[in-house]
């Protein structure tokens, strides 16, 4: 005879329950022209802050434009997929329905959920794979942090190309933010949704994996395992 946990079960029916649904993903472009790509970190900060714009904007919420496809999309897997623009191809992205979100040199254009298979031509066609981008000053990725700022820590153990990296960080910042009151959102987007991105050292990580604090466990699509901790959002409002 068998036992079986029933939170673990309530939780396999639950990501049951997500799967049946119809599938929406979060489209998200990165500005990448070849002379002066942004830095890796300002990317993957840029592309957090893009995430909690968009779930900050009044048209994705109560009667807002937006509001019923970010519920069919929060309904499922809050899944995102980062693409990659340059030139021409960028300005035709911007002309699309979105929010252009600024970092110190990134630009990451954040869309309305969209059906998993019903891409805009205008960005079926752009890139999904292969976004590399590096820090090319190491030491400013690696700055002292303030205890107030939010950090969305990097898993150390896990490789990801920096479309796949920036997908996880708006994940960890995305359940910060369901996590948080009205009042600490209101004072997150009063501050510019402020955030840092960083790697862990594995001591740090062990530390983190322990604390309760919101953690994204990936679904395993691509690049990476499923059920890899990808990066975990320590928010002070969240710290016990």
């Amino acid at each position: 005879m068998t036992s079986t946990d029933p939170f673990a079960a309530a939780e396999a029916a639950t990501a049951a329950d997500r799967d049946a649904a119809p599938q929406f993903v979060l489209p998200l472009v990165v500005r990448l022209e070849r002379e002066a790509p942004p830095a890796r970190t300002d990317a993957l900060e840029t592309s957090a802050r893009a995430v909690l714009t968009f779930l900050s904007d009044e048209r994705t919420t109560g009667d807002g434009e937006w509001a019923p496809a970010r519920r069919d999309w929060e309904d499922a897997r809050i899944r995102k997929v980062v693409r990659r623009a340059r030139g021409a191809e960028w300005r035709r992205a911007e002309a699309l329905p979105g929010i252009t979100v600024g970092g110190r040199e990134a630009l990451v254009r954040v869309y309305p959920p969209i059906p998993l298979d019903g891409w805009p031509k205008e960005l079926a066609k752009l890139q999904v794979s292969g976004t590399e981008l590096c820090d090319p000053h190491p030491s400013a990725a690696g700055t002292l942090l303030v205890p107030e700022l939010p950090v969305l820590w990097l898993n150390p153990r896990v490789e990801m190309s920096a479309g796949k990296a920036m997908a996880q960080t708006g994940h960890a910042a995305q359940l910060a933010w369901w996590e948080l009151s009205d009042e600490e959102r209101t004072v997150w987007r009063d501050q510019g949704f402020a955030l840092a991105v960083r790697t862990a050292s594995a001591t740090r990580w062990a530390e983190l994996t322990a604390s309760g604090l919101p953690l994204v466990r990936d679904a395993g699509f691509t690049e990476i395992a499923p059920g890899s901790a990808t990066v975990i959002a320590d928010h002070p409002a969240l710290r016990s």
